[in-house]
């Protein structure tokens, strides 16, 4: 069964729903201090939090943190890696997904539910679901606008939408160029996206969709 690292930095507080979904989906998953190894996994979840409380920025601190030059190693051996929300702030600030996520376009914290497009279902991440499905997740962040100086070069997993799928202004809840709420690396085995997959992991939360994001990284790493 392939066994997942959960990371816990100062200050993450969705690791113990991470490393639930993780299991509902079939895989095993242990919470990880970020001091310890993370050779005997198969793969790594950042999850969302405010790490070091947001100082600087937030994702700033825990990027620079030495477990981050293990992660890029394992990236690099083409094992998963999941950043949620908090994590894609440090995946980005380590230079492991390209961009920056910034201020929310109003200046506050949103905590709401969103429509998602599913615009690339090849990565490790997506292939449990269909390219163009339209899927629902929370939000939870106040820095989840995304941006890039160059959004062709870059493979969008997620964007957001309004029910029937349409990309428009108003379904964008932060300002995120292109409506985007998840990235990929160009191998398609880091990921990074601002929803909390594990918040939508069991139809007595509102939705299951989230489930297959862990679905498709414990498929992956079988394959």
């Amino acid at each position: 069964m392939p066994k997942f690292a959960v990371l816990v930095f100062p200050g993450t507080n969705c690791d113990f729903e991470t490393v639930s979904a993780i299991k509902k989906a079939g895989g095993n998953a242990e919470r990880v201090w970020y001091k310890q190894s993370l050779k005997d996994f198969d793969g790594v979840v950042i999850p969302g939090g405010f790490s070091y409380a947001d100082y600087l920025r937030a994702g700033a601190i825990s990027a620079r943190a030495e477990i981050m030059e293990e992660i890029k190693e394992i990236a690099k051996e083409g094992k998963p890696i999941l950043g949620i929300c908090n994590g894609f702030q440090i995946l980005t600030e380590s230079g492991l997904l390209p961009g920056a996520l910034r201020p929310n376009k109003i200046p506050r914290f949103l905590c709401k539910w969103v429509y998602l497009k599913v615009s690339d279902n090849q990565t490790a991440f997506t292939r449990f679901y269909s390219e163009g499905e339209v899927i629902r997740m929370p939000i939870a962040h106040a820095e989840g606008n995304y941006y890039v100086n160059d959004p062709n070069k870059i493979r969008i997993a997620f964007q957001y939408s309004d029910a029937n799928g349409e990309i428009s202004e108003e379904a964008n809840p932060n300002g995120s160029i292109l409506n985007i709420a998840g990235i990929s690396n160009e191998k398609g085995n880091v990921l990074g996206m601002m929803p909390h997959p594990e918040r939508a992991s069991d139809r007595w939360l509102g939705s299951e969709d989230g489930l297959r994001v862990f679905k498709s990284m414990i498929e992956y790493v079988k394959r």
